[in-house]
């Protein structure tokens, strides 16, 4: 520990004078965007009109925040660093927003709120105030990757800012109410897979202040010897600063700042030197200050300062309250805001010769815009990696497993700026041919038999979807590139880190300033119609719903058909800025449809019609049979067949769907077919048969509006599974072959009395397919092997 000798070093009396005067300075912004509404600088004593008439926000934190932002920027000027902010207690914009004007960035990207007394009195309105700012560190927040509207992933981004950022220290505050989540909890082990000879650095600092909105805080009342445990048990080494007295807390955060950064120095230099890279014992700091500090210390009688009443507004009803506004005025006075700002309202010299300047601001810091320093990927070329397809359905190949050699070579191609995301399942999703060129990501211990884990590895894999997604939201937040490729079924885990990236991206659209990053694309295999072996625990594909549900601008939805198609679509997500691209493909061999070049264009044009499967001639159809995903669009085919073999002169065409999001129309999301199209390849008035790949209801939700809707007949998954053979699982969900076949028979007008025996073949057809896997325990080989043949011109045999 240090010494009080080097407490006392760490700085010299006017270095405290001044980072006290600058927390001061801080602390009052902050206070007065929670309250005022205008006499910002208290030129006449307060009146109620100079409050606002709905108070808002979060105080508890931000005193502590204040602090540790005030002393970044004094190592950050002493060490030339190249630093970042991401602050996880959720409401603690008033405090980091108070920061950015004070170092100039806030006016720099809102001219209308200059540094003076005029922008001063706008920066106090806007806040949680209608047509104004959040109370979280949003986006609106320059310097800021981290929304805090939902707790638990700051670690997480902090560390995917931090890979492949060498020279990049990121400061990162975790709540000790953010503390008690399972992502944070998690996010600690993501030291494990940090390459100081490659990464920048993560500072954790664990602000305890011992209350949440209502009750204590595990973290704070655990025994000390307990947390330090916890935090070294992760890998860490911790130093505690703790107190009340703010001479003694500046000197020694001060301290275990510089002690820190000079370990974050000779872990990396150590690393660089050209030795054998091991995983460091990485520093963080426990800061415990009191809750609320600085502010009213008894409301009524009753202690506030340092307990859970000063969480959030600590002075309620203050326009109708003299008692409070009293108050109110005496605690702003407190800190002295004649001292700290001159006559127009700009901070004093001193306060402006603090921070830093420029890019060195964090604020400023470019890599917090992550699309100001974006750079293209370098893809190879898709249709090198293509498969052959001399004829439709031949040959069977795993769509994934084609895409892997592919996402190799982009490995390969972008060393610094592209990874590989997945909790443990990369390889099961048959992308494992990136291991061809790199390794996973791991700083821990091997042993013999280990199967690709190094240091240098860019295959991010971790059995915690919250991390996989953090990191990646972090990475991308920040400037690079990255794929998540999970099993369909539990990527829901991260359902709320969506909400929150999806708001990101929706907000930032509509910020001048913030430059677009590289999409979220997220790569799902192992669906639900093939995770029959692990059964119904694995089968969902409802988190199609929940995307569909964000902002149309933002969102994107693929199901290629086959293994070309993938490789389209993958190519174009990873070409493309600022949405979230789901993409669902499957990883068992399966029939492959298209050429590269025809799956090209039907990727481009979204869905269209297969001419090769139709049989309506250019004419009016009696039928459209529509399919979305890949054992929906096997399925329909081999209904098509069995429809052309046995109602030959009944006129069939067939759709098939790739981007869902062209079911909508133009009105409704950006990529939507206008009506007249739609109408053209669906038709106005004719049965529509649609298999889909998941629950069919939103099929129905993204049609409503079309003419023909009441004529839309959805197949899809119906919470029917179990652990079966493929084709059973089809089955059991109304999706095969010989339903489909019964369904045109049942929807097509005049169809069924003429089609009845054929119905009961069907019928009989699907008990036949039901037996054989009851007694052999696979599928009949007839459905099983089922090719389609392409018709031969009996004119051009």
């Amino acid at each position: 520990m240090d010494t009080a000798e080097d407490v006392q070093r760490a700085l010299t009396d006017d270095e405290l004078r001044r980072l006290d005067a600058y927390w001061r300075a801080a602390n009052y912004l902050t206070v007065g965007q929670i309250y005022l509404l205008g006499n910002p600088l208290l030129r006449e004593p307060l009146t109620p009109d100079d409050i606002k008439p709905r108070l808002l926000g979060h105080w508890g934190t931000s005193p502590g925040l204040n602090l540790i932002y005030a002393h970044l920027n004094r190592v950050i000027v002493a060490r030339d660093l190249n630093a970042m902010l991401v602050t996880g207690p959720g409401h603690g914009g008033p405090a980091i927003v108070a920061n950015t004007w004070l170092e100039g960035t806030w006016s720099e990207r809102y001219h209308d709120v200059a540094r003076d007394e005029t922008g001063m009195a706008r920066l106090f309105r806007q806040f949680s105030f209608p047509g104004g700012i959040p109370s979280h560190v949003a986006s609106d927040v320059p310097g800021s990757i981290h929304e805090g509207g939902e707790l638990g992933y700051a670690l997480s981004h902090a560390y995917g800012a931090a890979f492949d950022h060498p020279d990049l220290v990121v400061a990162c505050v975790v709540g000790d109410g953010e503390a008690e989540t399972g992502p944070l909890a998690g996010s600690w082990l993501s030291n494990v897979f940090l390459n100081p000879a490659r990464d920048g650095a993560v500072l954790p600092i664990l602000h305890l202040n011992g209350y949440k909105i209502a009750n204590p805080t595990v973290l704070a009342r655990i025994p000390e010897t307990d947390l330090l445990d916890l935090m070294r048990g992760s890998g860490y080494e911790p130093y505690v600063v703790a107190g009340d007295d703010p001479s003694v807390v500046h000197r020694t955060l001060a301290a275990t700042m510089d002690r820190a950064l000079d370990e974050i120095a000779t872990i990396q230099r150590r690393a660089r030197s050209g030795g054998v890279v091991e995983r460091p014992r990485w520093p963080m700091i426990i800061l415990r200050t009191p809750k609320g500090w600085t502010g009213p210390r008894e409301v009524d009688g009753t202690e506030v300062e340092g307990t859970y009443r000063a969480h959030q507004v600590p002075l309620s009803g203050v326009r109708d309250n003299p008692a409070h506004l009293a108050e109110l005025e005496r605690w702003l006075r407190s800190y002295r805001p004649e001292e700290l700002f001159d006559a127009t309202g700009a901070p004093v010299d001193d306060l402006r010769t603090l921070p830093p300047h420029g890019d060195r601001r964090m604020s400023a810091n470019p890599v917090t815009n992550g699309g100001v320093v974006l750079r293209d990927l370098a893809l190879p070329d898709f249709g090198e990696y293509g498969v052959d397809v001399p004829e439709p359905g031949q040959p069977m190949a795993g769509a994934t497993g084609v895409l892997g050699p592919w996402i190799r070579d982009v490995i390969a191609a972008n060393p610094q700026t592209f990874r590989l995301f997945g909790p443990d399942e990369v390889a099961s999703n048959r992308l494992d041919a990136a291991f061809e060129v790199t390794d996973r990501a791991w700083m821990a211990a091997t042993v013999p038999g280990d199967d690709h884990l190094s240091p240098d590895g860019r295959v991010m894999e971790v059995l915690s979807e919250h991390l996989c997604q953090g990191w990646l939201e972090g990475y991308l937040l920040t400037g690079r590139h990255g794929v998540f490729t999970s099993y369909e079924a539990f990527i829901h885990i991260v359902d709320s880190m969506l909400n929150q990236h999806a708001k990101w991206l929706k907000v930032t659209r509509a910020i001048p300033w913030r430059q677009p990053i590289a999409s979220l694309n997220y790569l799902l295999s192992s669906h639900v119609w093939r995770q029959d072996h692990n059964g119904f625990s694995h089968q969902d594909p409802g988190f199609i719903d929940h995307v569909v549900n964000k902002k149309a601008e933002v969102v994107r939805v693929y199901l290629p058909p086959d293994a070309n198609t993938l490789l389209a679509t993958m190519d174009h997500c990873l070409r493309s800025r600022h949405y979230i691209n789901v993409v669902v493909a499957g990883k068992q061999p399966a029939p492959n449809w298209l050429t590269v070049d025809e799956a090209i264009q039907h990727t481009r044009r979204g869905l269209g019609i297969w001419e090769w499967a139709s049989t309506d001639d250019d004419c009016e159809p009696d039928v459209v049979l529509a399919c979305c995903g890949d054992v929906p669009t096997l399925e329909t085919l081999a209904a098509a067949d069995l429809l052309r073999e046995h109602l030959p002169e009944l006129k069939v065409r067939l759709v098939n769907v790739v981007d869902l999001m062209r079911l909508q129309p133009d009105t409704e999301h950006p990529h939507g077919l206008p009506d007249k199209e739609f109408d053209t390849i669906f038709t106005p008035d004719r049965p529509v048969i649609f298999a889909y790949h998941g629950y069919p209801w939103l099929i129905h939700r993204l049609t409503y509006r079309r003419s023909n809707h009441e004529n839309l007949h959805v197949r899809g998954y119906k919470e029917e599974g179990t652990t079966t053979t493929p084709f059973d699982m089809v089955m059991l969900n109304d999706l095969d072959r010989f339903h489909l076949v019964i369904d045109v028979i049942d929807r097509v007008p005049g169809l069924g009395a003429r089609a009845a025996h054929l119905r009961q073949q069907m019928v009989d057809a699907r008990q036949a397919a039901r037996d054989y896997t009851r007694r052999y325990g696979e599928d009949d080989p007839q459905v099983a092997e089922w090719r389609w043949v392409r018709e031969t011109d009996p004119t051009n045999p």
